[in-house]
């Protein structure tokens, strides 16, 4: 688990290596034009490797819980004082990502749909899902999915004279869709209609319109189904299967989700779309997010392939860690180099992989500081 999450994150934090900046000096380059685009988020439907950070990190939230329960058990915690410290690590979680949202601001951004605060509203209801049986867990995570398609039904689709240049859309986008799927349209649907409402009640510079990448507080109720998909991959790794049986469970959970939501997309049920978390997001992103863990857990707990994973483990040790870091200070690490250096160091393979080399040497002090909070037991945990 903690090489899945130090891969995650470092995906996140190699951001900061720019590869759409190379791409756009050489368009021909299909090399950096790949890299590029598993850097960056799809326009709307669709995925790439970007794509599956979020929910491999809520995903893993889920991983971890049955071992939390287990751990506090053991330590004699009573329901209620566990589900106290579910709350509080709910409200952190929450708190912090407005924080990290609001820095550089003017006032603060009162926002929902970033990671840690649609864990953050997520939690209490998974903490109270994994104290129930499994059936009940499949049963609420069937009518997340089934509920959240149905709202946004019956929600009415913009109709042929809705302005979509007023919500920060092209009228003649491409990703528009028609029929059933039109429900789930951008900064058009029931979620953008939510936020219209909801971010308003909060004090702002000026009236919240819509969110320009389509983004939504609703989504944490089906990342809520994502994290429950991770927890039946934490029962199962407590469950006492052997190796095969545990990969083979993991494989088809993954190759089960893959097509189930690659079904509903293109037989027009619900579009694949990770910016309102769709239901056809949560079973395709949960499936590769079951392959991913097979695939560690095949390599490093069956092969017992260990010491690769060793710089991913520093980094997913200590992950609360690395968000905020990358978060707060990424800039200034960069401009420290260039401070005490200047700009001709990182362009002696020429100006167009200036960015990827102080973006690598950023990358490479945010990972001495995780190695030495290694060496010394320092982990932040919520």
């Amino acid at each position: 688990m903690d090489a899945y999450r130090g891969f995650v994150m470092f995906l996140m934090t190699a951001e900061l290596l720019s590869f759409h900046r190379l791409h756009e000096a050489f368009p021909d380059s299909s090399f950096w034009a790949f890299l590029a685009h598993h850097q960056d988020h799809v326009e709307w439907a669709g995925c790439s490797l970007h794509d599956l950070i979020q929910p491999s990190f809520s995903f893993l939230v889920g991983v971890a819980l049955p071992y939390s329960i287990a751990s506090r058990q053991l330590k004699g915690q009573s329901f209620n004082v566990q589900f106290g410290h579910a709350l509080r690590r709910s409200l952190i979680l929450i708190l912090l990502g407005i924080f990290l949202r609001s820095t550089h601001r003017e006032q603060t951004n009162f926002t929902f749909e970033d990671t840690l605060t649609q864990i953050g509203l997520g939690y209490p209801f998974l903490f109270l899902l994994g104290h129930a049986r499994p059936k009940i867990q499949w049963g609420a995570f069937a009518a997340i999915l089934a509920g959240y398609w149905l709202m946004f039904i019956l929600y009415p689709a913009p109709g042929a004279d809705f302005v979509y240049s007023a919500v920060g859309v092209p009228a003649d986008w491409q990703e528009h869709y028609t029929g059933l799927m039109a429900h789930f349209n951008k900064n058009s649907n029931l979620a953008w209609a939510f936020d219209t409402w909801f971010l308003n009640l909060f004090p702002r510079p000026k009236p919240f319109l819509y969110n320009g990448g389509g983004y939504a507080t609703l989504s944490f109720i089906p990342t809520l189904g994502t994290m429950l998909l991770g927890l039946q991959a934490g029962n199962w790794l407590r469950g006492g299967f052997d190796n095969q049986a545990l990969l083979k469970r993991f494989v088809l959970a993954g190759v089960a989700g893959l097509v189930l939501g690659t079904l509903c997309h293109l037989l027009g049920i619900c579009p694949v779309v990770k910016r309102i978390w769709t239901p056809a997001w949560v079973l395709f992103s949960g499936g590769w997010c079951f392959l991913l863990l097979a695939f560690f857990y095949w390599v490093i707990d069956v092969r017992k392939k260990r010491r690769w994973a060793f710089p991913l483990v520093v980094i997913g040790m200590n992950s609360i860690a690395i968000y905020c870091l990358v978060h707060l200070i990424d800039g200034f690490i960069m401009n420290s180099f260039y401070i005490h250096f200047g700009h001709a160091p990182f362009r002696i393979f020429g100006e167009a992989y200036e960015q990827l080399l102080v973006g690598s040497l950023t990358l490479a002090v945010f990972w001495v500081l995780l190695w030495w909070m290694y060496r010394r037991k320092l982990f932040i945990r919520i």
